[in-house]
């Protein structure tokens, strides 16, 4: 089959074709939110509903933001010609996930919230990634997220003609590894909070790692705009991970003491 022919994949509706991936962005949001609720029930949660809604709210807000400005920095030879449009239609996950977290911080700040609140999100997080990423594979090479030519086995004619790394198919594989460790640590005694931190770290280490296998632009030191947010991440949560590398050394050299 023709693979040329397979991206995107779109559907016609009243005479013009629309991708897929506005669907696939509406249920991830949808099923992300009942997922969440579904989760919460029966938990006691130590943050009150109304301070829940204050805290989703700025996730949100700060979400917009940050998915647009990091989106586009990630084209650092357009920015003189960026305009309303182009930056409302340019958004990235990972600068929806930095600015998600600035908006929490700031609103609890605000509202005088000082308990960890990320650990209810971490499997919503996961769940609506992936229903996502399935919109993103969807459009082929109409969506800035495929890879670079490759000879590698898992090379896709994603719709120009020219074998690259399915990115996209990447990352939907390393969203179903997370949701098994989740699964795995699900009653593992952790700190309020780290399990937030842990999913943060383990896939802006991933988006780092991927983005040299795309074609992307430098914005600094040779570093795009997802490699920097993810160095952020690492300086940010540098506590969580030196802590954590510290006791999984301390229990290995347990093991073999």
């Amino acid at each position: 089959m023709n693979t040329n022919r397979l991206f995107p994949f779109q559907f016609k509706l009243f005479g013009d074709y629309y991708h897929y991936h506005y669907i696939f962005e509406t249920l991830a949001f949808i099923i992300g939110v009942r997922l969440y609720y579904y989760l919460k029930k029966g938990i006691k949660d130590p943050i009150s509903d109304e301070n829940r809604l204050w805290i989703m709210l700025g996730a949100m807000l700060g979400a917009l933001i940050g998915s647009r400005i990091i989106a586009v920095l990630e084209t650092p030879a357009t920015l003189n010609q960026i305009t309303f449009f182009t930056l409302y239609q340019s958004k990235t996950i990972v600068g929806g996930l930095l600015g998600g977290l600035f908006g929490v911080e700031l609103i609890k700040k605000i509202i005088g919230v000082k308990i960890a609140s990320g650990d209810l999100y971490v499997i919503p997080i996961i769940a609506a990634l992936f229903i996502g990423r399935i919109g993103c594979f969807s459009m082929g090479i109409d969506e800035p997220t495929y890879g670079i030519p490759t000879n590698f086995f898992t090379g896709m004619d994603l719709g120009d003609g020219i074998k690259r790394h399915p990115i996209m198919l990447y990352e939907m594989s390393f969203l179903i590894l997370l949701l098994l460790l989740f699964r795995l640590i699900k009653r593992k005694d952790m700190l309020n909070g780290d399990r937030f931190k842990l999913l943060m770290v383990l896939y802006f280490l991933f988006r780092f790692l991927v983005e040299f296998i795309k074609p992307y632009q430098p914005l600094f030191l040779h570093l795009s705009s997802i490699h920097w947010s993810a160095l952020f991440i690492f300086l940010y949560y540098y506590k969580f991970i030196s802590r954590t590398l510290n006791v999984a050394f301390i229990e290995k050299g347990k093991e073999y003491g």
